[in-house]
């Protein structure tokens, strides 16, 4: 089931970052890791728009947009690939029409996991949002299904 996120799931919703991000996210270092964390929790959750995925009462997924981005999208490590991801991500797509998404390059799972959903890359950029050196794939949705 797909609900909108309140603050008080944030504490459950950053574990979930935090694994998921362990789980996919090999290349980044563990002090960035720790860095990004409290900046998730405490100004990046604050400025989305947040859709929980729930399953026996339990959040096992997230997804946070801006008006026209996917800003975020994290799924407990044991529920991967079992259409959770595909379900938020198509959520956004048709009820709040979000056409667009960043990836970090490095993260190749992401990369063809939007692939597989017609988003096509437009254009990179050498530096992520903060500035450091893990380049981003911009991806626009195709309409194409």
């Amino acid at each position: 089931m797909i609900q909108i996120a309140t603050k008080e799931d944030f504490p459950i919703l950053i574990e979930i970052w935090e694994r998921s991000v362990r789980a996919t996210h090999d290349f980044l270092p563990e002090a960035e890791i720790n860095e990004l964390k409290p900046l998730i929790l405490n100004e990046y959750f604050q400025h989305v728009l947040l859709h929980k995925y729930t399953q026996d009462n339990q959040i096992i997924g997230f997804i946070g947009t801006s008006p026209d981005n996917i800003e975020m999208l994290f799924i407990e490590p044991n529920f991967r690939g079992q259409g959770i991801g595909k379900a938020l991500t198509l959520f956004v797509i048709e009820k709040l029409n979000i056409q667009k998404v960043d990836v970090n390059e490095q993260n190749p799972q992401a990369v063809g996991f939007y692939q597989k959903l017609n988003f096509e890359v437009i254009s990179r950029s050498e530096l992520d949002g903060q500035g450091k050196a893990y380049p981003l794939l911009h991806l626009k949705h195709s309409a194409k299904f």
